[in-house]
């Protein structure tokens, strides 16, 4: 066999791990696909929601918009001043929770709420940063003083980030559609960021997918829907409910993700969610936009939160569904199979890799390499297909929403997204860590940017 035989072994053992693990995923992703086309066949004739023909609410209501700022004085007076121009709704306010050693923020956000009754400035008691939870529990006690006061409630709590572009009829929207449910989630657009069409441009392939794709399936299954933080509605009266089994406070303040745990806390409690894709005139769907991280270091710092939070403490914190919920068990999997997948994805390149060195080595001495066995020419084939199949429904969700230069921008993109989420493994394993040491949860944010008028 030559001297380098075990280099020979190790690539081979490594190829048919990741072989093994990539078909698993690959035809995990593939069952997605096929449920969303056949949905489609099946539903060809509904006609598609149109915001022309939106209904008016029956019992039009005070929609109140929570937004938590830590460190956001580069973004939260645009987004206020943006959020007071475009809404179109006749009653609304927005509560905006700051923290008291944040002076920036408060001065930012004051400087666009003086004098304009629809923008409360709360400053929380505790010095930042908390959670972004803790800050909306301390939004939603201020809620609830400020009704028994007025005696004026609130039909719907939406929530915003502070970097948020909102749209004009969202609420409109929420109004009409949380009549009978506990929550209402519209899609998540990210804007791609001049200048870093690579990494600003992988979010935006990720959620055109999952929010034009993944999400339909997951309620078409009845699975539970995870709240994406932004541009969700949620019924007050399903916030109380969930408040009174957690001893007063709504959202877990010791959670990383409390949207995605909170989500699925309402499907467990019964409540109805609706994804709600609302189309304009020209055909795009209403949505919310921002700007997600432009550069590696702050996205691979978000990526981390989302797997910390999700895949290693979400497993512990959300546990599984019930016995027979077997489409709530299957999304809560592929939930958390990030760091699986990483692992699978790490041995991939790194066989490659040995397996070029093994060929260079062999080249080098005029020996001949090992044959590959018939069961990796299997993988091998199987996962280059279903990988064909995946760029091509990548390209055809981010055409869609983005157009086509986009589409073709999204397959560098998938390669940067694999790396961001390469990276982010070992630091969302070390927070996770932390937290299982006792290690307080902080809010972990990234630098945001608001995009100008143009």
């Amino acid at each position: 066999m030559g001297d380098f035989a075990l280099l020979d072994v190790i690539a081979r053992e490594a190829m048919l791990f990741a072989g093994v693990g990539l078909l698993i995923g690959g035809l995990d992703d593939f069952a997605i696909d096929l449920i969303y086309l056949l949905r489609r066949l099946w539903t060809r004739r509904r006609p598609r929601t149109w915001l022309t023909t939106l209904p008016c609410p029956k019992q039009p209501g005070r929609i109140v918009i929570f937004v938590p700022a830590w460190d956001e004085v580069a973004v939260i007076g645009h987004m206020l001043t943006n959020a007071l121009a475009r809404f179109d709704h006749a009653d609304y306010r927005i509560y905006v929770g700051v923290y008291p050693n944040d002076q920036p923020t408060i001065d930012a956000a004051v400087a666009v709420a003086h004098g304009d009754h629809r923008v409360r400035i709360v400053i929380g008691d505790k010095p930042g940063p908390t959670t972004k939870a803790d800050c909306l529990n301390t939004l939603w006690r201020e809620l609830l003083a400020d009704e028994r006061v007025e005696g004026v409630f609130a039909k719907a709590v939406v929530l915003h980030d502070s970097e948020d572009v909102v749209h004009p009829a969202e609420l409109r929207i929420f109004d009409t559609l949380i009549e009978g449910r506990a929550v209402v989630q519209v899609p998540v657009l990210p804007l791609i960021k001049h200048g870093s069409r690579l990494v600003s441009g992988h979010y935006a392939d990720e959620f055109a997918e999952a929010h034009t794709k993944q999400l339909i399936v997951r309620t078409a299954l009845g699975a539970g829907l995870p709240l994406a933080g932004t541009g969700c509605a949620i019924a007050p009266a399903m916030l109380a409910r969930v408040a009174a089994l957690r001893g007063g406070d709504p959202f877990d303040a010791t959670s990383l993700t409390e949207d995605y745990e909170l989500g699925l806390r309402i499907a467990e409690l019964g409540g109805e969610g609706l994804f709600a894709r609302v189309h304009q005139d020209e055909g795009q769907v209403v949505a919310v936009r921002a700007y997600f991280p432009g550069d590696l270091v702050s996205a691979i710092r978000q990526k981390a939160r989302w797997m910390t939070g999700i895949a290693f403490a979400g497993w512990d914190r959300t546990g599984w569904a019930g016995p027979f919920a077997l489409s709530d068990h299957w999304m809560r999997m592929r939930d958390r199979r990030a760091p699986v997948a990483m692992l699978v994805l790490a041995t991939a390149y790194i066989g490659l890799l040995l397996w070029g060195i093994a060929a260079l080595i062999h080249l080098i001495r005029s020996t001949t390499p090992p044959e590959p066995s018939p069961l990796l020419n299997d993988f091998i084939f199987w996962n280059a297909l279903l990988l064909c199949w995946r760029l091509a429904m990548r390209m055809t969700f981010t055409g869609r929403v983005y157009g086509w230069q986009e589409a073709l921008w999204s397959v560098p993109r998938f390669i940067v997204g694999n790396f961001v989420a390469l990276a982010a493994a070992p630091r969302a394993l070390l927070r996770y860590a932390g937290i299982l040491r006792g290690h307080a949860p902080v809010w972990d944010k990234t630098q945001h940017e608001f995009p100008d008028a143009a």
